[in-house]
């Protein structure tokens, strides 16, 4: 989703800027922005995030605020962990803010939607996968890349279909009946894309997966 210029009402906008006042606070203390002083790693941020920015301006929709586009959410996460993956999201939605496909007064809960909510159910994913199973490449891409995918996504799609149901915005039957089922399709999609693209990165380009330690899941048995 990428909500426009006061399709919330204001009160629902100021709750939004508050929340995510706390979560920039809190990624800009956090943040291994020392790992962006290397010029190689720097330019995969930066890319990562214009090619993002390129696949968020491929987007279907029916309303004002009820559209669909990938996320690369999980993807973003698996390179380079959840504070620079939720800054990167946030160049990103500043760029197609920008560009007028999405609107200012909504870019705080465009940014908890598409960027923080989907980043922490990818990261979360990650550390229990982490945490619980064997350390196996299968495992890694099939979970944290295709099924993290696939889950960071759709928790967008309920999020989004109860903010618009909690505000207001459109009736309940329509959301839940019109607009939320689409997130099994795009969620598939999410799917497979972010999976192919963590398994290409950790077959020839492990390093870019700040996540991954080939040494670790593809050291011989």
């Amino acid at each position: 989703m990428n909500l426009p210029d006061h399709l919330l009402p204001p009160a629902w906008t100021w709750v939004g800027h508050v929340l995510f006042a706390l979560v920039f606070l809190w990624v800009v203390r956090t943040a291994p922005w020392r790992r962006l002083k290397d010029a190689p790693l720097l330019n995969l941020w930066l890319g990562t995030s214009v090619v993002l920015m390129g696949i968020w301006s491929i987007k279907t929709g029916i309303k004002p605020g009820l559209n669909f586009h990938l996320l690369g959410a999980t993807a973003f996460t698996l390179m380079f962990g959840p504070q620079l993956a939720i800054a990167g999201i946030g160049v990103v939605l500043l760029g197609v803010t920008l560009a007028g496909m999405s609107g200012w007064t909504g870019f705080s809960w465009n940014a908890l939607l598409m960027g923080v909510l989907p980043v922490g159910v990818s990261y979360a994913i990650y550390r229990v996968a982490d945490r619980k199973l064997p350390n196996h490449l299968f495992v890694y891409i099939f979970l944290n890349g295709f099924f993290g995918a696939a889950l960071a996504i759709a928790s967008t799609g309920i999020a989004s279909t109860l903010l618009l149901h909690l505000a207001g915005v459109y009736p309940p039957g329509y959301l839940y009946g019109e607009y939320l089922p689409f997130y099994i399709l795009i969620g598939w999609s999410e799917a497979v894309s972010t999976g192919a693209a963590v398994t290409l990165m950790a077959v020839y380009r492990p390093g870019w997966l700040s996540t991954f330690d080939d040494a670790r899941y593809l050291r011989s048995k």
